[in-house]
């Protein structure tokens, strides 16, 4: 029978086992957001052949999830502790098993951005729901070690997630990376419903609908500047663009792209104002402004939003090189990618024991050196387009890193939070967490169309009798196809547009698509170090501050 009775945030009502059973409820919910970011990275090269995508559509399969995801995730927190932490989350499971198959049926972008809308939705109900029950049922060493689990399953749900999502799609189609989360979610449910204790924190008064709207627009408006900002224009229109059946002209005095990421911080200023009067009046915020008044909550956000921006940038580029430029079958790249899994692993196997040893926050910050340093040495050999196992070497080191951080980073963040906050605390650093996935997606795309209009003109100078008017083409063919016109010409061989010259086009054009995706992980580099910045941070909080 489902447990219900419990209301005070602390308590427990179920035995040991019982309780590591609705752990693995929580675990499997969470392995299955995360997977799903993994996996349909991996995908993308095939999707945008079949539903003939362009660079700025792929960027919105990552970023529109990203953004609701982050845009609801301190509302569903607060709602969890109002009405239930186990009832989001089995909502939550159930609408984004609904968005699954809805994915997998979909027959144009539009449709398939719109499921990946909705499965935001259902992400953002799922994810603080698994942290917040978990702070309110483990204490002690329990404690300790359900969050050093449900961090390796974060860490080796998306290190696992390219080498399943580049097996599904070359055994049985994209839209299989999509249809796998059915079983799975039916599996969650079951779990979640018979074996996690219903807990629930402070009800608070009212519900801020004006900190939920401020908050997702604000948020919005930024990714669509971002995203949109080579296609429509940064300054002056380059293109119209039409919402709603309302059109922008390409002859308007400016492009839109500067008036949506002005209203996005005038809308986040908004949001931050409105926190502040409604938490000054005792009413319910979506932020508690006050959490980061605690050292320990404030530098580890900092880290994690600078370390997604940096890890989304990277898992958004390379699935494309390793295709596009390395000419790795999706199978292949899926196995490259897959090596994260290696250093996660062996990451999780020891983070508790050096946790154990040098402390949470010192692991956070040896983890986040090691991804900085794969970055790096990424990002310098990777215009080269060096041979595929030297890559995969550098991701287990990314993948170790990214292990020994991901697994002790949210109990040092949550360390110093009193538990009736927990449900929105945890909702907090996982809206960080999105916010920067969606800005990593956003600004990878954005790097990689820039460094399109340099490297591809340059490049093909270097092929004769290529005109510039054919070079200055091939930049929006690049951008268009997010680089899938390269085996569009290399599959045509002598016998497309470019005539004889086409396989030494699709070359130059490879090795113009590797130099922008080495900026695009110079940029993923830089954010990881000012992540690391943030951990140190942390580390010295965490000293000044000994939990008892």
């Amino acid at each position: 029978m489902p447990h219900t009775a419990v209301v005070d945030p602390v308590g427990t009502s179920l035995p040991g086992p019982a309780r590591w059973l609705g752990f693995a409820g929580l675990a499997a919910g969470l392995a299955l957001i995360v997977l799903d970011g993994t996996v349909v990275a991996v995908a993308l090269p095939s999707i945008i052949d079949d539903l003939d995508l362009g660079l700025a559509d792929a960027q919105w399969i990552n970023s529109l999830y990203a953004v609701v995801f982050a845009a609801l995730l301190l509302t569903s927190g607060r709602l969890g502790d109002r009405f239930g932490r186990r009832l989001v989350f089995l909502i939550g499971v159930s609408v984004f098993a609904m968005a699954s198959l809805t994915a997998a049926g979909a027959q144009d972008a539009g449709e398939l951005i719109a499921s990946r809308c909705v499965q935001g939705l259902g992400g953002a109900l799922i994810l603080p729901a698994t942290v917040s029950s978990l702070n309110a049922t483990f204490r002690g060493r329990d404690r300790s070690l359900a969050f050093g689990l449900w961090g390796a399953v974060m860490a080796g749900a998306a290190a696992v997630g390219p080498l399943l999502g580049g097996w599904l799609t070359t055994a049985f189609g994209w839209r299989w990376v999509f249809l796998v989360n059915l079983p799975l979610a039916l599996v969650v449910v079951g779990l979640a419903a018979g074996f996690v204790t219903e807990t629930r924190g402070e009800a608070g008064h009212g519900f801020d609908l004006g900190g939920l709207v401020t908050s997702g627009l604000g948020l919005g408006l930024v990714v669509f500047g971002l995203i949109e900002g080579p296609d429509l224009g940064w300054l002056t229109p380059k293109n119209e663009f039409t919402l709603l059946g309302l059109t922008w002209p390409d002859t308007a005095p400016v492009s839109p792209v500067p008036v949506a990421l002005v209203a996005g911080a005038v809308l986040t200023g908004l949001f931050l104002v409105l926190q502040r009067h409604r938490s000054s009046r005792g009413r319910t915020v979506i932020l508690d402004l006050s959490l980061f008044a605690v050292p320990t909550f404030a530098w580890g956000n900092l880290a994690a939003a600078m370390v997604a921006v940096g890890e989304f940038s990277l898992l958004f580029g390379l699935p494309l090189y390793l295709v596009y430029a390395m000419k790795l079958s999706i199978l292949e790249a899926g196995w490259v990618l897959a090596a994260m899994a290696i250093g996660a692993f062996v990451a999780g196997a020891r983070a508790r024991s050096l946790s154990a040893r040098l402390g949470a926050p010192r692991v956070v910050t040896v983890g986040l050196a090691a991804e900085l340093v794969a970055a790096v040495v990424a990002a310098l050999v990777l215009p080269s387009q060096p041979d595929a196992w030297l890559i995969a070497a550098l991701l287990a080191v990314y993948g170790l890193g990214l292990g020994l951080a991901s697994a002790q980073l949210t109990s040092t963040v949550l360390r110093d939070v009193p538990v009736e906050l927990s449900g929105v605390a945890s909702a907090t650093q996982s809206t960080v967490r999105q916010l920067g996935s969606a800005l990593g997606a956003a600004l990878a795309g954005t790097v990689l169309a820039l460094g399109f209009a340099v490297t591809v003109p340059a490049r093909l100078a270097l092929v004769a009798d290529v005109s510039n008017d054919d070079a200055n083409t091939m930049i929006d063919y690049m951008t268009g196809t997010a680089g899938a016109v390269i085996s569009m010409i290399r599959k045509k061989g002598t016998h497309g547009y470019f005539g004889e010259l086409g396989p030494a086009v699709a070359d130059q054009l490879s090795v113009a698509f590797a130099q922008c995706v080495g900026w695009v992980l110079w940029v993923a580099a830089a954010f990881i170090l000012l992540g690391l910045v943030g951990a140190l941070a942390v580390e010295r909080a965490a000293h000044r501050t000994p939990q008892d």
